[in-house]
């Protein structure tokens, strides 16, 4: 809090570029909803790269970590009148700042009533701010699950509040190995989003534990670190920040593996979807899924988009 509070002002004052890592290419439709996000939102916004979805319209999102809100105000243009969004932090000046230009964003986009809020309050407790079970379709974060010391518990109430087929959609930074207690008790390494980095494989074990399907890698970025000082801190270890997707897929839609055929239409994407780094689907185009893709698929707001068979093998 102190750190995202008070010490940092503005992007430039980040000593790593961990939260400043690009993703994929960004198309022209979230650039353009960018622009229209307030200078001060931007300016006091702390994350790596864009953390956008694909097929969004009409979907209730919830941002983990939300800080000044622009992913919020930027999801809240491509999910449209009829699709909410819900920013959650726990740091009470970040909150403020989102707040403060709600009626300002609602009036550029054209919205006749918000379809954004802003929650004080943690991640690890989404009970505790009155998150119900089943009730979003898709959990976003952006590179702050690392700052939660207990991960677990974040996913556990990600997974809690997801409807089933939703997703959690996420950017954060991992470790190539178990961090030892004088890195995470580092100060500045925990505000630099190192210190609390998960080892990767943690991940998917923590992943299988809380019920989600096992992660699907969108993107990944090595993490350099300016700092001398820091730099000997930290050692051999190496960080990368990565994009996930991870699915709340319900027992019923396991049936084995399948071709599916991509319909086209999701906005951005008519020709091409880039799913995650192992599946690409073209218009039109058959492909063959494993048991897990096919369920995904199958049970998720993609499932529209697709037709799906069993295996012909």
């Amino acid at each position: 809090q102190d750190y995202y509070g008070k010490e940092l002002q503005k992007t430039e004052d980040l000593k790593t570029n961990a939260c400043i890592t690009s993703s994929k290419p960004v198309r022209k439709a979230v650039r353009d909803a960018l622009e229209r996000v307030h200078e001060e939102v931007v300016a006091k916004y702390y994350g790596c790269g864009l953390v956008v979805p694909e097929c969004l319209e009409s979907c209730w999102i919830l941002d983990l970590g939300s800080g000044s809100g622009r992913d919020c105000y930027l999801l809240s243009q491509l999910v449209g009148e009829q699709g909410h969004v819900t920013g959650i932090d726990m740091t009470e000046g970040q909150v403020e700042v989102a707040k403060k230009h709600i009626a300002y964003h609602m009036e550029k986009f054209g919205y006749r009533k918000p379809n954004v809020e802003f929650l004080q309050g943690y991640m690890e407790k989404l009970g505790d701010a009155g998150l119900a079970d089943n009730s979003y379709d898709i959990v976003i974060s952006n590179c702050v699950i690392n700052l939660a010391p207990d991960k677990r518990a974040v996913l556990q109430e990600a997974y809690r509040v997801l409807s089933p087929g939703g997703e959690m959609y996420f950017s954060d930074v991992y470790a190539s190995q178990c961090l030892s207690e004088t890195v995470r008790k580092h100060r500045v390494l925990w505000g630099e989003c190192l210190a609390g980095a998960l080892y990767w494989k943690d991940l998917y074990r923590i992943a299988d534990e809380v019920g989600f399907s096992p992660p699907c890698l969108v993107t990944a970025s090595p993490i350099t670190i300016g700092d001398k000082e820091l730099e000997s801190i930290v050692g051999d270890c190496r960080f990368v920040s990565a994009t996930f997707r991870l699915f709340k897929v319900p027992g019923s839609s396991r049936a084995g593996p399948g071709q599916v055929t991509y319909n086209g239409g999701i906005v951005g994407h008519e020709r091409e979807l880039v799913f995650d780094a192992n599946f690409t689907f073209k218009e039109g185009e058959v492909v063959d899924v494993d048991a897990e893709m096919a369920a995904i698929l199958r049970s998720s707001r993609f499932a529209e988009k697709f037709l799906i068979q069993p295996s012909a093998a």
